[in-house]
């Protein structure tokens, strides 16, 4: 399955606007954290995980995708939110914490949801299985139309929640996905060092369910194994394991020292960034000229930064707003 030009420079538009995103958040997120690194500090604190680099996973199986599609991602989720269509103003204020954001900041960049695209995301390592199996049953069951697409890394494949999902998943021939986007480390764990396959495309025969692998953070690569494993789900032919050799160009998060990587790791990883790999592609495929290429990326950076004026502009909430959506 080839994508057309319109899909390749949908792709490349989603790529473009999810890094320049990550890029603007990793400086305002160090506001207030120096000299002494300090979490809880600045107008983003917490947590924050960044996914630059992994890109590819995100729009290679959201070009496939619409509103009435559900996808669960990861903790590391704003590449795979932008490309699945989430609301950008109300996700950057969800990540400044402010009322405006899509639960009144109550979430942060962790727990993003929007119902209008059927988007979550959570901080529990191999949360995605099973809502997304849940969110397949239950369309199966009423007759409603849709997929489900669960995101998670190599390392959550090692949960008890993974082999139960698949299990499941294949039993009643559920209209699922299961994309593992393997970075190569489950937070400074290197795969080989926690997992007993070299990839794990190859469980899926374990479950009666066809394995699929993309090597090299192939956009296209990924375009096409996401497009045959969704159309299979679409036509009723059950579920499809995905694995994808992608790369995490930050640290697990920010602040992360990145000791335990190999000398001159990260530096081969860059030189790799599947981002202007695409760009070049684009343009000797004559898809994309240097000006065209210039408009695209100044629109996204328009995009963001205006979704960015959004979020420090909103106010937060009131105190007495911490009682309310609680359940008791």
């Amino acid at each position: 399955m080839q994508p057309t030009n319109d899909q390749r420079l949908w792709m490349y538009r989603q790529m473009v606007t999810s890094r320049y995103l990550e890029e603007c958040i990793e400086t305002i997120y160090m506001e207030g954290k120096t000299p002494v690194f300090n979490m809880a500090k600045g107008p983003i604190p917490g947590e924050m995980h960044l996914s630059n680099g992994q890109e590819p996973c995100a729009v290679g199986v959201c070009a496939h995708l619409d509103a009435e599609d559900v996808v669960i991602a990861t903790h590391r989720p704003h590449h795979i939110a932008v490309a699945k269509g989430v609301d950008l103003n109300a996700m950057v204020a969800e990540i400044f914490g402010k009322a405006g954001g899509l639960s009144g900041g109550r979430g942060g960049h962790m727990h993003i949801f929007d119902a209008d695209v059927n988007f979550s995301c959570s901080g529990i390592i191999g949360e995605s299985l099973g809502p997304a199996a849940g969110a397949a049953l239950s369309r199966k069951l009423q007759g409603k139309p849709g997929v489900a697409v669960a995101f998670l890394g190599e390392g959550a494949a090692n949960q008890g929640a993974f082999h139960e999902a698949l299990n499941l998943a294949a039993v009643w021939q559920l209209p699922v996905v299961f994309v593992i986007e393997d970075n190569a480390w489950g937070i400074s764990v290197a795969k080989q060092a926690s997992t007993a396959v070299p990839r794990n495309d190859l469980r899926a025969s374990g479950y009666n369910m066809p394995g699929m692998h993309v090597a090299d953070n192939d956009v296209e690569g990924v375009f096409a194994a996401a497009g045959e494993a969704i159309a299979r789900a679409r036509d009723g032919q059950g579920p499809t394991l995905i694995e994808i050799e992608t790369s995490r160009l930050a640290g697990h998060f920010m602040g992360d020292s990145e000791d335990y990587r190999p000398k001159g790791e990260k530096a081969g990883l860059q030189s790799h960034d599947p981002i202007p790999r695409y760009r070049r592609m684009l343009l000797e495929d004559g898809v994309l000229d240097e000006a065209a290429d210039s408009r695209l990326v100044d629109e996204a950076h328009e995009r963001v930064e205006a979704a960015i004026r959004f979020a420090r502009e909103s106010d937060f909430l009131p105190a007495e707003a911490a009682l309310e959506t609680v359940f008791v």
